[in-house]
């Protein structure tokens, strides 16, 4: 439960707190390239990473690839500009990342698990 309220936290950081940040603290030319990064590479990664641990336990955390892209698009129509239909692409992008994850981490863990209970099988039966 903990890493779920820290998962909440952090994304409530990432989506919310630095789109603030980079209209608050940076100014002119160097405000778009901060933009630019967040968009195309912390978001999309944040958004996989939140997936992959959404994927250990879907039936619990399916909400969390969701729920990312819309604080992504809350935070962009808060401090950029409100109703921008661009943002909404952006966060469909997102969430095909966050839900693509979350699914290849669900059979990787459904796979490790399977193996496992076999080779405690092969230990049963060895003993």
């Amino acid at each position: 439960m903990k890493k779920l309220y820290f998962r909440l936290i952090l994304l409530a950081v990432v989506m919310l707190g630095l789109p603030w940040l980079a209209v608050t603290l940076v100014k002119g030319d160097a405000a778009m390239a901060v933009v630019f990064i967040l968009f195309f590479a912390v978001n999309p990664v944040y958004s996989a990473v939140i997936g992959a641990f959404s994927g250990k336990d879907v039936k619990k955390l399916w909400f969390l690839p969701i729920l990312s892209a819309l604080m992504f698009l809350i935070g962009t129509w808060i401090f950029f500009e409100m109703n921008e239909p661009v943002f909404i692409l952006y966060a469909a992008a997102y969430l095909v990342v966050g839900a693509a994850a979350m699914l290849i981490s669900a059979l990787i863990t459904k796979k490790a698990n399977k193996n496992k209970e076999k080779s405690e099988e092969k230990d049963e039966e060895n003993q």
